[in-house]
């Protein structure tokens, strides 16, 4: 049986504030044009197609769309639901797609009911597939009779699909969608874990003959035949070395080969880290002008206009991020702070510290020094009416 084993699309999310739509759009067109050219014999989509339970109308099109062209290749798709997806929502009328080749889980009642795919361009059965859709502990332990964990609900899943399956000697493809002991996670998963229950031992799944797994999102070979697609998409800086891909997988009983297909890049992502000026003078980061950046300035004064500046070179700049470096220093008391210091030097100071270091310039400290001066002369007069203590004349 010949498979393409993908995950964790999240349509419908941004990143830092910019839309992944056309991201993913490219993505599924990859996938498309991929399947088409390989001639699998399933699709199979480990959980999280949405990025949340209820989509807004342009992604559920966009999901639409692709599910359409990818069925007009000729190969099943088996799409189960994931930590992020509505259950009911994405099952709705599932019963009914089947008939068209298109295999949703996202119940209970879907786990006792292995998919028999069909070989590509014919009716005899290629392999079988055990879709478990995601299985949140605190509710599926009561419905199972398990204990309250991951592991325990997936065990018993696992059981009850396996179970169902017929005695044919043909492959079987298991699909789940959690985190799996052994697996590295990066910062853009939502956390399923309490104290460690949402971790389960990759034994859970090692009986299937592949396992397409779900929900992190940097694509992981945990064994030859376990493995995480990750997600197509970035969704974090956390993940800039990540090469994402989908996995191209023939399986046969006890045997699996596996290729990893790298996906299109919408856009590279680049983190950037040194003193400002530097950055912007550095010929090696010529890459990062096209990409999303995550900068962070180490100037030991803030620069003005950071951003802007930033953004000069690196107009894609999404997150700026400032890191002072810090000297080790003895803690001195508030008098002697100020020994020494006149009210202009005071005046200075605290605008210093207000702007992250950067002093006033000539022009400001001929200002601050009028303003007090001013203030100095009028000390001992009574405040005027409208409660200010010098005009702006003054100050000219």
């Amino acid at each position: 049986m010949r498979i393409l084993h993908t995950s964790d699309w999240h349509l419908g999310r941004s990143f830092h504030g910019e839309g992944l739509g056309d991201a993913h759009a490219r993505y599924l067109d990859h996938l498309v044009e991929l399947t088409r050219a390989e001639k699998v014999d399933a699709v199979v989509v480990s959980g999280d197609i949405y990025d949340r339970a209820l989509p807004n109308p342009r992604t559920v099109e966009l999901l639409d769309d692709a599910l359409v062209r990818l069925l007009d290749t000729g190969s099943r798709v088996v799409v189960t639901s994931g930590n992020h997806d509505s259950a009911t929502r994405l099952g709705f009328g599932s019963r009914v797609m089947e008939h068209s080749g298109l295999h949703i889980r996202a119940a209970y009642e879907g786990i006792a009911r292995p998919i028999a795919i069909p070989r590509l361009g014919s009716q005899d059965t290629a392999g079988h597939v055990v879709a478990l859709p995601y299985l949140e502990p605190s509710v599926a332990a009561g419905r199972f009779d398990t204990e309250s964990t991951h592991r325990a609900v997936l065990t018993e899943a696992v059981t009850r699909g396996r179970t169902a399956l017929p005695d044919d000697g043909l492959p079987v493809v298991g699909m789940a969608h959690a985190f799996f002991a052994g697996a590295t996670t990066s910062e853009s998963e939502r956390d399923i874990c309490v104290g460690g229950l949402g971790v389960a031992p990759r034994s859970v799944v090692d009986a299937f003959d592949y396992a397409a797994l779900g929900h992190l999102h940097g694509a992981q070979t945990l064994s030859e035949s376990v493995r995480y697609s990750g997600s197509p998409v970035a969704m974090s800086f956390s993940e800039a070395a990540h090469t994402k891909g989908t996995w191209l997988v023939d399986v046969a009983r006890g045997r699996v080969s596996a290729e990893f297909i790298e996906a299109p890049i919408h856009r590279s992502l680049a983190i950037l880290r040194g003193e400002l000026d530097n950055l912007l003078a550095d010929p090696k980061l010529e890459h990062a002008e096209s990409a999303w950046c995550q900068v962070t300035l180490t100037d030991e004064i803030r620069p003005a206009a950071a951003m802007e500046r930033v953004r000069a070179r690196f107009p894609h700049t999404l997150r700026l991020i400032f890191d002072t470096p810090r000297t080790e220093a003895q803690p001195i008391t508030y008098a002697e702070r100020l020994k020494g210091r006149d009210d202009v030097e005071l005046c200075c100071d605290f605008l210093a510290h207000v702007r992250g270091g950067r002093g006033p310039n000539a022009t400001e400290r001929t200002a601050i020094g009028k303003a007090v001066s001013a203030a100095l002369r009028r000390g001992d007069e009574p405040m005027a009416d409208d409660g200010s203590m010098f005009s702006l004349e003054d100050l000219r």
